[in-house]
């Protein structure tokens, strides 16, 4: 009996002392949380919202996906605190941390921080098959062509590609699902895509018309490769039934933002949640295929938050101290 007793008063304690360490691990988390995505009908708002989800339930957090303008806005929301997470480009991230995103001209958003690499974002051109559009040299002059959401990746660098290529165009703006009505219903003639494969307004195009998924020449490439901060890039035939061998393409590294002031304990166990089981994050997007520790170092300019680097390097990455936020 006495026996009996020590153990359950050892048990006892073992829970009080337990509920009294996971207490202080969050110590200064939020009561809530947001990550920044994009508009509906894009890859940023589908893996965005599951991530979101996932940390939340794993959690026991409230926490959600917030539909925003995209890469450059979700800079500026994640750096002002009005959400602890965001989804960005690195080239409109470079932009933001020196000072030069339209949103907020001057200003250094260097209080976003690294969380998690997650994939390269190809650029890809979409019409209707009956458009006879096939190639980028077959686009007409002032062709209406909807580049996504203002200030997302698509319209900040996909209007300027093409322009390098010779293109002219009437620059239309607008979330993904309704540019795909648009072009359905012959109000637009192109849509220029900068999001995660497959999109999802991409494939609900194929469901309902016959599209065309037109590719850049070797020699339009090259022509990006040298003016704009992206790799060369194919699509897999796989990824959409249009397809009959990969397209042609460039693209650009996406990663997952902080605000650089929440809690080490509670980013580290946000990423952990990500990062930790990629089964599940490709459950909710293919393009998670990309969202692994190797990918670390695809981030060469951006401080990571401390919670995030330090799981990454516990998991075998090498990210430098000089590379890790200080506040």
């Amino acid at each position: 009996m006495k026996k009996t007793i020590l153990q359950i008063a050892a048990l006892a304690t073992l829970a009080i002392s337990s509920a009294h360490v996971a207490a202080q691990d969050r110590a200064g988390w939020p009561s809530s949380f947001t990550v920044g995505t994009a508009s509906q009908g894009g890859t940023y708002f589908v893996y965005g919202a599951g991530w979101a989800n996932l940390v939340s339930k794993e959690l026991g957090l409230p926490g959600a996906g917030e539909v925003t303008g995209g890469p450059m806005q979700n800079m500026a929301l994640v750096h002002t605190g009005d959400a602890q997470f965001g989804m960005t480009t690195l080239g409109p991230a470079r932009e933001s941390i020196d000072g030069t995103n339209p949103i907020a001209p001057g200003l250094k958003m260097d209080n976003s921080c690294a969380m998690f690499p997650m994939y390269k974002t190809p650029f890809s051109v979409t019409t209707l098959a009956t458009s006879g559009i096939d190639s980028i040299s077959k686009i007409p002059a002032g062709s209406r062509i909807g580049f996504g959401p203002a200030g997302s990746t698509s319209d900040t660098y996909f209007p300027r590609m093409l322009e390098t290529l010779g293109v002219q165009f009437d620059r239309r703006n607008g979330g993904w699902s309704d540019l795909g009505g648009q072009l359905q219903d012959g109000l637009l003639n192109v849509i220029a895509f900068a999001v995660g494969v497959p999109v999802p307004a991409v494939s609900q195009l194929e469901v309902q018309t016959k599209v065309n998924i037109i590719d850049f020449t070797k020699e339009e490439q090259a022509k990006i490769l040298a003016a704009y901060p992206v790799s060369a890039f194919e699509i897999p035939a796989s990824t959409y039934t249009t397809l009959t061998k990969p397209a042609r393409s460039v693209a650009m590294w996406n990663f997952a933002v902080a605000n650089c002031q929440l809690s080490e304990s509670f980013v580290y166990e946000a990423t952990k949640v990500v990062m930790s089981d990629n089964a599940r994050m490709l459950g909710i997007h293919k393009a998670a295929k990309e969202t692994v520790v190797a990918n670390w170092d695809k981030n060469s300019f951006m401080a990571w938050h401390p919670g995030a680097a330090k799981w990454f390097n516990e998991n075998g990455a090498k990210i430098p101290a000089n590379m890790i936020y200080k506040k």
